[in-house]
């Protein structure tokens, strides 16, 4: 039988508080095992009940939930921690203090599940790292693991290894994964310099994951395209990034 997974919700307003433990105790697979009404209470509990999960809001009296989560995190066994507030101009501090998840009030859920689920996920190496103090979205070399993108359910995180490619359409970029498809606010060129060994640029506005590339096809005009794994989608490769498709398809 499946252990149930712990979690410890920390927020300041009782309705808020109650609505979540509500939420959580819905969701199978998971229980409340201690709620704070402020940073350092959530310090204690995370440390006395030592939690799998932590649900923490950011503005509360006294020490806020930034400031907790650095000092929760620095402990032996840390929780996950998913921030449920209100304000969205905390994420990039939020992701910072090694948070896994970033949802904004009202939390729906839904979201909350796929929050829940995602902090399921997350394996020793990255409880690891959390010990040494390091982020979460950051691997040897500060090269993240996840692309983080503002949504209407909060701070989606698109895991790199889930990334088919990435499509530039005017000033937004579209990153095509397993789960679908999620606009970003990147340049192709940051992400071409960021990630030069997994991914390969064989358009202006193209990046394709270099482990999903399917192989190179040549329409009846004469251009060529890419076959991608797990998708229909064939980005255009231009004419003077074809040798160096070729090359690379060649080398897989």
């Amino acid at each position: 039988m499946s252990t149930s997974m712990r979690v410890l919700i920390a927020d300041d307003e009782p309705l808020a508080l109650d609505r979540l433990r509500r939420m959580v105790e819905k969701i199978p697979g998971y229980h409340v095992v201690a709620e704070a009404n402020n940073g350092l209470q959530a310090i204690e509990l995370a440390d006395s009940h030592k939690p799998d999960i932590l649900l923490l809001d950011i503005r509360m009296p006294g020490l806020d939930g930034l400031n907790a989560a650095k000092r929760i995190t620095g402990m032996i066994d840390p929780p996950a921690i998913i921030f449920c507030t209100a304000y969205d101009e905390y994420a990039v501090e939020a992701f910072n203090a090694q948070a896994i998840g970033y949802l904004l009030k009202p939390v729906t859920i839904e979201s909350l599940q796929e929050a829940l689920s995602k902090a399921v996920k997350l394996n020793k190496a990255q409880l690891a790292r959390l010990k040494d103090g390091q982020s979460t979205l950051v691997e040897a070399g500060n090269q993240r693991q996840h692309i983080a993108a503002k949504t209407r359910r909060g701070l989606e995180l698109v895991n790199i290894d889930e990334i088919r490619l990435f499509l530039a359409d005017q000033k937004y970029v579209t990153v095509h994964h397993s789960g679908g498809e999620t606009l970003i606010d990147e340049t192709l060129k940051d992400l071409e310099k960021e990630f030069p060994s997994l991914f390969l640029r064989v358009h202006r506005n193209a990046l394709v994951a270099l482990k999903y590339i399917d192989g190179l096809e040549r329409l009846e005009n004469g251009q060529y395209v890419v076959r991608i794994a797990d998708t229909t989608i064939k980005p255009l490769v231009s004419r003077r990034h074809v040798p160096n498709v070729r090359k690379q398809i060649q080398g897989l």
